[in-house]
């Protein structure tokens, strides 16, 4: 039948798809699946055939660019022969979770479920790394005595001396990324009263500083000081960090405290980075920051 062109023909309007949202947990189960497909050095395409699936599919749930399904995520388990219980029950789970943006982890670290994601996870990553320290010198910057004594601390007088080992000797690990310029920026906003609390007496404090003060003159380094002069600002609850994550993977904010750690992602970290442009405008510029930091570790001599 030949169609009247005296007649409308009938538009039907497509509804836009939203994209995904690349959550944390899809990238980190994307990366793990792409980890355990090299480690048993099996190419997309072997994989794909085997599965009688689309190599491409594969490859986008490797780059989070789809939500992977727990029926295709268990075939790809036992395709690579991945029979470790705790960390298959994990991947399975987080899964069934992949729309999540937001997460509470147990304040006890060796829990199986903390090592979905962490600090030196996100540090590794991420493009840029801001964030505002009220009562201490950042770990990132800590010299190993500093570090020290933070931990012992922290963790109580009965901690035993390997796990004090353990965390020194991370935390000195994650400092590395402050040798390769060009993968990460970091601008940190350190407030005053942390500069002069004097953690592990005056000598140590000094050498602290010092320290700072030369990572400070790093290109990818940019070290501000909130004076005490000003007392009300949105960080007044506490510290936390933000991991501005390459695109178009989102922004990352992160704090802890006793009861546990916090990871928060876009749109709820959009909070994080309002109040951390508004502290940046209200701290001291870089060079003023450097003079301070300076006069500080001179009253202490």
């Amino acid at each position: 039948m030949v169609p009247n062109p005296l007649i409308p023909r009938k538009v039907y309007a497509t509804v836009p798809h939203k994209p995904f949202i690349r959550t944390l947990r899809s990238q980190w189960l994307g990366l793990r699946l792409r980890e355990i497909r090299e480690e048993r050095e099996l190419s997309l395409a072997m994989v794909a055939e085997y599965l009688n699936r689309d190599r491409s599919a594969l490859g986008r749930y490797e780059r989070a660019e789809w939500p992977i399904q727990r029926h295709d995520m268990q075939a790809l388990l036992d395709i690579y022969g991945f029979h470790k219980a705790v960390e298959r029950d994990q991947m399975l789970n987080l899964t069934d979770e992949i729309w999540r943006t937001g997460r509470w982890v147990d304040s006890d670290r060796d829990s199986p479920d903390a090592s979905f994601l962490n600090i030196p996870w996100l540090e590794s990553r991420a493009a840029q790394i801001c964030s505002y320290h009220a009562s201490l010198i950042p770990g990132l910057f800590q010299l190993p005595e500093y570090a020290e004594q933070v931990i012992r601390c922290v963790e109580g007088p009965e901690v035993a001396e390997a796990t004090v080992g353990r965390a020194i000797a991370l935390r000195m690990d994650r400092q590395k990324l402050l040798d390769e310029p060009g993968k990460t920026t970091f601008e940190t906003i350190i407030d005053e009263s942390a500069l002069r609390r004097q953690i592990g007496g005056p000598a140590l404090l000094r050498a602290q500083l010092a320290h700072v003060s030369k990572i400070a003159q790093r290109p990818h380094v940019e070290i501000r000081v909130l004076p005490a002069r000003v007392w009300l600002h949105p960080g007044i609850d506490g510290s936390f960090w933000l991991f501005r994550m390459p695109s178009p993977y989102p922004a990352v904010a992160y704090q802890e405290n006793l009861s546990g750690q916090m990871y928060v992602e876009a749109p709820k970290s959009d909070r994080f980075l309002r109040a951390y442009d508004r502290m940046r405008e209200a701290a001291l510029s870089p060079s003023e920051s450097a003079t301070l930091i300076a006069s500080i570790g001179e009253e202490l001599s």
